[in-house]
């Protein structure tokens, strides 16, 4: 069986020391995941970051810089790796009226300590890694990306 990593996006987003992060339920339980999602086919890694945190969020999300890169096997799906691209940026609208995807609960601004003492509920160690990374100031421009899908 060949073996094929899940790519996905999460967007970083920070105002005024606060974080914006969905809960959301999952398997009957309340998580706690930055705005975050699968690339779809023909999108580009920056576009499906966009599209996640506006469908997740409401928010429009402009993407300005690469924050990390992480690889995670979740230890109870020894099967399944993720492979994650973290953005950081700014948030350029909101659509109040917008409805939020089916497993979004609401979305919540919390602090890097807030999230940090809710560790539990975290979706994955992604969570509290991308923020970290954030404050650490990692930032990687956005055209270390090459997509030759859109060249």
């Amino acid at each position: 069986m060949m073996f094929k990593p899940n790519a996905t996006v999460a967007a970083v987003i920070e105002r005024d020391g606060r974080f914006l992060f969905v809960q959301e339920r999952i398997l009957g339980e309340l998580k706690l995941n930055q705005p975050a999602g699968h690339l779809e086919q023909h999108e580009s890694i920056v576009a499906a970051a966009v599209r996640e945190t506006l469908e997740e969020t409401a928010h429009h999300f402009a993407p300005q810089w690469l924050t990390g890169i992480y690889q995670w096997t979740p230890p109870e799906r020894p099967h399944l790796t993720y492979l994650r691209f973290a953005f950081t940026g700014d948030i350029t609208g909101f659509e109040a009226d917008r409805p939020l995807d089916a497993p979004i609960v609401q979305t919540v601004w919390l602090t890097r300590d807030e999230l940090a003492s809710r560790s539990d509920e975290h979706r994955s160690p992604l969570v509290l890694a991308c923020v970290d990374d954030y404050l650490a100031g990692r930032r990687y421009p956005l055209d270390i990306l090459q997509d030759f899908d859109r060249k």
